[in-house]
């Protein structure tokens, strides 16, 4: 089985149709979108772009059904949260294209659960983020946290007391739809763990979680694989680190189109830059 990983495209067309091509050449079994799929901005012009971008989806997600080709995907952070349901009947249209945002699918023998919570950051849209675990210390913010609702923005006053009343990474990822098999799971969560030197910002902030780490490290899933802060294998030089058996992957996604090509016969994975 061929997989093409791929994560952090924000509604990028041109890198999109790349993803396809290479897909399509390669005979790839498995197309996995780790998060972030939609545009980007930092204006309310964002309800507008990534309402629009499900017409490109939809056709782009055509495309692999046609080819008979498994799209595994979900929302991200700069996702807006409002577009989930959108995501979820869109990809009910379809045989191929799951989305697997807290849910679990096999595939020829192999289970893949996804996960799109983020720890807390300082930017201001909140839609995913969640504490890492229940001692973790809400940093200083950019301003007020804003949650994305049908008619805009929901502005919140005291982000610390609202985090602390929903779960923390850690519960969610317990909460998570169990592997028949975890030794042959492959995890798709769109934060990184910490200490592998995958979540390192421009500034060298270590931003990784702990909850990921411990929960990786605790059940041992063949792979994992992460996204999130885009520049981190450039910064640290490291998008492919291990946590006892677990493989865990971080492609990162800059200028150049970048994806990890595994081979799960072989057990070969190769990091592409296009």
């Amino acid at each position: 089985m061929k997989i093409i990983y791929v994560t952090d495209l924000h509604g990028d067309e041109q890198k999109n149709e790349q993803v396809y091509s290479v897909a399509c050449e390669e005979k790839i079994n498995i197309v996995i979108n780790g998060g972030d799929l939609l545009p980007n901005t930092n204006s309310d012009e964002i309800f507008r772009l990534q309402s629009e971008f499900f017409k490109y989806l939809e056709r782009h997600f055509a495309g692999f059904e046609k080819k008979k080709i498994y799209y595994l995907c979900f929302l991200g952070n700069d996702d807006l949260r409002i577009y989930d349901e959108r995501l979820v009947r869109l990809c009910q249209e379809f045989e191929y294209i799951k989305n697997i945002a807290q849910r679990k699918i096999e595939i020829d023998g192999h289970e893949f659960v996804g996960m799109n919570w983020v720890v807390d950051y300082p930017f201001r849209i909140k839609d995913r983020c969640r504490k890492d675990t229940k001692e973790y210390q809400v940093g200083i913010q950019y301003g007020n946290a804003l949650l994305s609702t049908t008619n805009g923005f929901e502005e919140i006053d005291d982000w610390e007391s609202c985090i602390g009343t929903l779960p923390t990474m850690e519960d969610e990822l317990n909460k998570l739809p169990w592997p028949k098999n975890m030794t042959n799971a492959i995890y798709v969560v769109h934060m990184p763990p910490c200490n592998l030197g995958l979540d390192i910002c421009q500034d060298g902030h270590r931003v990784g979680s702990k909850a990921v780490h411990d929960f990786l490290q605790r059940n041992q899933p063949k792979i994992s694989l992460h996204g999130h802060i885009h520049e981190s294998p450039e910064i640290s030089g490291i998008w492919k680190s291990n946590i006892g058996r677990t493989i865990c992957i971080q492609p990162g996604q800059t200028g150049k189109l970048t994806y990890v090509l595994i081979d799960l016969s072989s057990n070969k994975i190769d990091l592409i830059r296009k």
